[in-house]
């Protein structure tokens, strides 16, 4: 090939690419070219500002770029959950709508016995561990955990707790804090974690449990301390905050965070979300949002997510029947 020859085919070959790229032709990553949908609905039972609402709405920053897809979080109450059980469950299992799992869904299954339950649903991926915390008021008289107590055992019925949905972990776990500590207090039940922070706020409830997401601003701006958390070992990001085991009071909370959607997802649309999550754990933005918010990444694929799942569900059963929590 001469050099007019040259020079010929590489305009040839930069006019070709060019057109390519003009209709959307060149090769893209394999994962957005292969997902179904450019629109997908994640669908919360939380309201707004509420954990799960904050933790899904801080995650499509992030997903949407590695999956090319733009992400709507829909808020759909009612039912501590049962709604937006029934609304994943009625929808097309095509990969265009999931749901953002906690607890939650399963307690309210077993409590309330819905029409559609989490059974219904097909856990996909598990994202995080979030710590559950104890706090109140930045004026509060209650500097610890224990103070709280103290004040129940004097007042009983007239401590009042905050809390999210009935079906909640941190609205059931209260019953196993009653019989830890042998107290009686009143629980205060809301749609979501953010209702419970202003409830704090304006003194409808004396203590409020909830995570770090969704209080960060309250936090901040000294609204709000923490008195106490639901964890093994103290929380990196709050050292001087004590765990109730440190003051005595046998409580651990495990609170899981994922994605599940209805019944029957084709496989494709499963690997392309078990691919995205592991990416997105990774990326060093979203990876100093969760890292702030004492988020514990513990990926999940499908298979353990169902083994999961199923296995807390029977434990759930059991801790319900030790505390004597009716599921009528």
């Amino acid at each position: 090939m001469n050099k007019e020859e040259t020079v010929t085919f590489s305009r040839l070959k930069t006019a070709f690419c060019a057109g390519l790229a003009a209709v959307g032709l060149l090769v893209q990553p394999a994962l957005a070219a292969d997902y179904p949908h450019k629109t997908v609905k994640l669908v919360t039972h939380s309201s707004p500002g509420g954990g799960t609402d904050v933790f899904l709405r801080e995650l499509i920053k992030h997903l949407s770029p590695i999956m090319d897809v733009t992400f709507v979080v829909e808020n759909v109450r009612g039912g501590a959950g049962a709604k937006a059980i029934a609304y994943l469950a009625g929808s097309p299992a095509d990969g265009s709508v999931f749901y953002g799992t906690t607890p939650s869904y399963i307690n309210t299954s077993l409590l309330s016995k819905p029409e559609k339950t989490f059974e219904d649903l097909d856990p996909v991926v598990n994202l995080f561990q979030d710590p559950q915390i104890v706090f109140v008021r930045a004026d509060s008289p209650y500097k610890t955990l224990k103070d709280v107590v103290e004040d129940a055992k004097k007042r009983p019925n007239q401590v009042r707790v905050g809390v999210s949905t009935p079906g909640s972990l941190d609205r059931q776990v209260m019953e196993q804090f009653k019989a830890e500590t042998g107290t009686e207090v009143t629980i205060i039940t809301h749609d979501g974690g953010g209702d419970v922070m202003l409830s704090v706020l304006n003194g409808t409830s004396n203590v409020g449990i909830g995570e770090i997401a969704e209080l960060r601003g309250q936090i901040d701006a000294k609204k709000i301390r923490l008195i106490t958390t639901y964890t093994e070992q103290r929380l990196p990001q709050f050292p001087d905050v004590p765990t109730a085991k440190e003051q005595g009071i046998n409580l651990v909370v495990r609170k899981f965070r994922g994605i599940a959607g209805p019944k029957g997802l084709p496989r494709e649309i499963v690997a392309a979300w078990e691919d995205a999550t592991q990416k997105v754990l990774q990326d060093p933005k979203f990876k100093a949002w969760y890292e702030k918010d004492a988020l514990i990444p513990a990926y999940m694929d499908q298979a353990t997510y169902k083994k999961f799942t199923a296995d807390f569900a029977e434990g759930q059963k059991a801790f319900f029947t030790k505390y004597g929590i009716t599921t009528e």
